[in-house]
């Protein structure tokens, strides 16, 4: 569920529309705040239960939402962009005509993002040397993307929340909050407060701010919050002050709201985006698979770590947060005002639009499109 999702979403997207709308989609999912606000409240409410329908009762809510999903899926249209890539150009013509275009047949902005989708298929087709996944780094380009791919799922289980994830009760127990009432309404709190930063603050600016501002807003406020964070913890327990639990607890919810800024909403929705169609499918499971491997490398690695180091385990985190901000800032391009074939000349950066090239293969081929005279609109900035 998690490979297709985002992708249909993004090339369904009106085209202003799909930043706030995939990044939406990852605070739900991937980024977990909405499962997590469920989930977390439900066993808030069900821990006092003293017989097996404490566990039972949040367990068979976890088929409530597949349950719906798979009613709903029946009435979600194609990817135009599939369509289109297997000959099916009428009818990922329509679909745009009815949600982008309120069922004009002469939209201006349908005619353009026809154009847009047939250049940018037309010219993978021409320069792609084979459908296979090496194509994720043969150009320069895609490995500039699938390096991107592969530094937003490594860090996004690295960059020092999956300790806060799933590890919270010890990090409570550190400062001395060990009942169970407590440390379950404290979760329970914490995805609330994690859920109206990524959905207020990451989703809601991504158009406005950018992904890349985004991110070095969200890994830049983890750096100093976990750093604060580890000053206040290792004080704590060297002087054993009670007094300084509570700001330790303020960190640990601030710390979890600049990881949501970026790296819950964007997390699947910028990789989405740096990717060409014919490479999003695979580059989308690059991501996942790497994410995975580093959710399980950390399963393993961060137990051992915080049992062996205690507190003095978080200064790992903030060199290595310091370290992932430069290279976010030199190395993550800017997608905010682009469709999502126009992305791709910011890594190609060869200085022609795929419409300027469509154009010229059509006169090689002694080809002709539209009326005389009359040019495709360009659309550089879609925010215009």
């Amino acid at each position: 569920m998690s490979q297709p999702s985002p992708i249909l979403i993004a090339e369904l997207a009106y085209p202003t529309h799909r930043g706030k709308l995939t990044a939406l989609f990852n605070t739900s999912f991937n980024g977990s705040q909405q499962r997590g606000i469920i989930a977390a409240w439900c066993t808030f409410g069900t821990f006092k239960i003293s017989s097996e329908w404490s566990w039972r009762i949040p367990s068979l809510l976890q088929g409530l939402m597949p349950m719906v999903q798979l009613i709903a899926i029946w009435f979600i249209p194609e990817s135009p962009r599939w369509l289109v890539a297997h000959g099916r150009r009428d009818e990922a013509r329509q679909i745009l005509v009815k949600y982008h275009a309120g069922s004009d047949e002469n939209s201006a902005l349908v005619d353009f993002e026809m154009a847009e989708i047939e250049a940018a298929l037309q010219f993978e087709a021409d320069t792609a040397n084979s459908n296979s996944w090496l194509e994720l780094v043969r150009t320069p380009a895609n490995r500039w993307r699938t390096l991107i791919a592969f530094i937003v799922g490594w860090f996004a289980q690295w960059n020092g929340v999956a300790i806060i994830s799933y590890y919270l009760s010890l990090l409570l127990n550190t400062i001395g909050i060990t009942e169970a009432k407590d440390q379950t309404l404290l979760n329970a709190l914490l995805n609330v407060s994690n859920w109206i930063g990524a959905v207020f603050v990451g989703a809601m600016m991504v158009d406005r701010l950018g992904r890349r501002t985004l991110f070095l807003i969200s890994t830049g406020g983890l750096f100093v919050c976990y750093v604060i964070w580890t000053t206040l913890t290792g004080l704590f327990v060297g002087a054993d002050n009670k007094a300084l639990g509570q700001p330790v607890v303020a960190f640990i919810f601030l710390t979890y709201f600049c990881y949501s800024i970026a790296w819950a909403p964007l997390l699947q929705a910028y990789t989405v985006e740096v990717y060409t169609f014919t490479l999003r499918g695979r580059g989308l499971s690059f991501l996942l698979t790497t994410s995975f491997s580093a959710l399980i490398l950390a399963n393993q690695v961060n137990p051992i770590a915080m049992q062996t180091l205690g507190w003095k385990y978080y200064i790992f985190f903030c060199c290595l947060l310091l370290c992932l901000f430069w290279v976010i800032y030199f190395l993550f391009p800017e997608t905010k005002g682009r469709t999502l074939e126009e992305i791709r000349d910011v890594f190609e950066k060869d200085g022609r639009s795929l419409l300027e090239e469509k154009q010229t293969h059509d006169l090689e081929n002694g080809q002709t499109r539209g009326e005389p005279g009359k040019t495709s609109p360009k659309a550089h900035h879609i925010d215009d």
